[in-house]
């Protein structure tokens, strides 16, 4: 019996809510999904644990800077084919803010912005389910 191994790479989320109904989102500025909206988030680093990754992206990519035990896990998102790169699994975080809170691009994000969630733009990946599943656990 022969075995194939996929690569299966660790990333992941955060889910920004403002208090008054927004999330955070940044523009992607790389493939796949470049000048699309997504959650910040990115790579698990050799040592890291996700919920710190999930902090480290988050201040990298849209300067907000929150302590890893302050974000809320939300679950983990492994559909096979939700990334077009190959096996991506990450695990969500979610973390509310004050409406209002300053966000800065940085990194790999192109903009950041605060959207209403009431009416979001088509999201990169799966990040719309993933959205879904945070403000559902957080009511």
């Amino acid at each position: 019996m022969t075995e194939s191994l996929e690569a299966i790479r660790y990333t992941a989320d955060v889910v920004v809510t403002t208090t008054d109904g927004h999330v955070l989102l940044i523009e992607r500025g790389w493939e796949p999904f470049k000048g699309q909206w997504a959650l910040p988030g990115g790579y698990v680093d050799p040592g890291e644990t996700s919920r710190a990754a999930a902090a480290r992206e988050l201040a990298e990519e849209a300067s907000v800077y929150a302590a890893p035990e302050e974000l809320t896990q939300v679950g983990v998102f492994d559909q096979p084919h939700r990334d077009p790169r190959g096996r991506f699994v990450t695990v969500a975080y979610q973390l509310t803010v004050i409406s209002g809170l300053p966000i800065k691009a940085g990194d790999d994000a192109t903009r950041a912005e605060w959207w209403p969630l009431s009416d979001l733009p088509p999201l990169a990946f799966d990040h719309a389910d993933i959205i879904r599943a945070a403000v559902a656990a957080s009511h």
